[in-house]
């Protein structure tokens, strides 16, 4: 099969690296990709949102699969466009993946879906939006409506950072159209987890969960950022528990989607919150995670080809996955000044070395290479330091290994990757 994957972070280099490895794959390439993609699929200079280039290129090249790895190509319509041209997609179309795209459109579909989700408003007059917010208290969360790289999400601890989240938003504009409408919601409290299905719009099946890191330091400290690093499986997340998000979320969202004519097909990430009261949506997006993509596809027995054939083709009815019994974890080194503005071009050696420590794989997310055939720091989050091992703490112990034997001076990372299973690193 010819197989082209779409997208150039770590998520993808995970995705290519997993499909390279199937016995059906014939021929793969990963528009754009990146230095780490190229050692496992050949990459094709072209952008992840130019739809007509990408569809074009996939055509020409008689492509048996294209899988999206970003949700911008998705709610951009990729998948519309795919199919239009008598293209198999892995991924939502763009009115399924308004999912993602808009956070309010999530909520109605949850509340019609009956799915449990945290109590909300919706505002686009900020001053009501600051009436909303006096009248509930704090904590409280504000979120953008539309998509902002995984940094639209204000958790305010008090009435003045929400307030001034709403000013950031709504009046400077620091998302942009994303922020224009926001969605206010109650802080639900608990422990929160990454859960994946893959779905063929009437089906679906459990694709596993992780946990993510979303603050920048230790401690969850500072700013949100896309995911410091993450690790799988959750101890939190009990068997019991995805068979209740499985029939409370997921196959309730689906069917309601079916109903309106918008079937989901892909995978549909379901962001968690283990409260006192049980699990709660917090969000849903419409593709893998990053870095929990990269945790999940470590512990895949099973030959993911067939399985996102399967959700393409509606066939998921009798579909099982296997997995390793092994424990997984990724730690993202990022470059200095991450979340803010990265510091761009810091070369980037020791990766052969780091490779070595056994159970260690290393996904690339942002890099590049130099004039000169160096490897450079291009973007935030950078690289992706991955590790299997019997037990999660086996797991970390690699990992850090691995990360103590890259050198990169400009680079940081977070030394608690997993710390609500192991509070103590090293444990």
């Amino acid at each position: 099969m010819k197989i082209l994957v779409v997208g150039g972070g770590g998520r993808e280099h995970a995705l290519c690296w997993a499909i390279a490895a199937s016995p059906l794959l014939t021929r793969l390439w990963c528009a754009p990709g990146n230095p780490g993609i190229a050692e496992v699929a050949e990459c094709v200079a072209i952008g992840a949102e130019d739809i007509p280039a990408l569809v074009a290129f996939a055509k020409a090249e008689a492509m048996d699969l294209v899988v999206v790895g970003p949700e911008a190509p998705l709610t951009l319509g990729l998948a519309d466009a795919c199919a239009e041209a008598g293209l198999l997609c892995f991924g939502p179309r763009a009115a399924a993946a308004r999912l993602e795209g808009s956070k309010s459109f999530f909520k109605d579909i949850a509340n019609a879906a009956g799915a449990p989700t945290a109590a909300h408003g919706r505002f686009t007059d900020p001053d009501a939006a600051r009436a909303y917010l006096r009248e509930q208290g704090a904590p409280i969360v504000v979120k953008a409506d539309g998509l902002a790289a995984g940094k639209g999400v204000v958790v305010a601890f008090n009435l003045a950072e929400a307030e001034e989240a709403v000013a950031e938003m709504m009046e400077a504009g620091i998302h942009g159209e994303a922020g224009r409408i926001l969605v206010i919601e109650e802080c639900l409290i608990g422990e929160e987890i990454s859960f994946f299905a893959l779905c063929d719009g009437t089906h679906a099946i459990p694709l596993g969960a992780a946990q993510d890191h979303k603050r920048v330091g230790d401690g969850d400290t500072g700013p949100n950022t896309g995911g410091m690093g993450a690790y799988s499986p959750p101890p939190a997340f009990t068997p019991a528990l995805q068979a209740q998000v499985m029939a409370e979320c997921i196959n309730p969202v689906l069917a309601e989607l079916a109903r309106r004519g918008t079937p989901f097909q892909g995978v549909l990430f379901a962001g968690l919150m283990l409260t006192a009261e049980g699990p709660k949506l917090l969000e849903f997006n419409v593709r893998f995670g990053d870095p929990e993509c990269q945790a999940l596809m470590l512990r895949l027995r099973s030959d993911l080809l067939p399985a996102l054939l399967a959700a393409a083709q509606g066939g998921l009815r009798d579909f099982e996955l296997r997995w390793e019994k092994l424990a997984s974890l990724l730690v993202v080194m990022a470059a200095r000044g991450y979340p803010g503005t990265p510091l761009r071009g810091t070369e980037i050696r020791g990766l052969e070395a780091a490779a070595q420590v056994p159970g260690v794989q290393i996904f690339h997310a942002g890099t590049a290479q130099d004039e000169a055939g160096r490897l450079v720091a291009h973007g935030g989050r950078v690289l992706g330091i991955g590790a299997t091992g019997a037990t999660l703490a086996e797991a970390r112990a690699a990992a850090y290994a691995a990360v103590a034997l890259v050198d990169w001076p400009e680079g940081f990372c977070r030394s608690d990757i997993a710390w609500r299973a192991l509070p103590t690193p090293g444990e």
